[in-house]
């Protein structure tokens, strides 16, 4: 049987996974959002 013993890179590779997956969750967020986000602050700046 095979078994790996040194673990290290173990917990960098799972900081990543996690990185990468709120990453694409921001992304997705401000695709949704960022037309209605741009028209609010065209609004603020229209009223000024």
């Amino acid at each position: 049987m095979l078994t790996f013993k040194d673990n290290k890179g173990q917990g960098l590779v799972e900081y990543a996974l996690i990185l990468v997956l709120v990453a694409v969750v921001v992304i997705v967020i401000l695709a949704l959002l960022g037309p209605a986000i741009g028209e609010v602050f065209s609004d603020i700046v229209n009223a000024i």
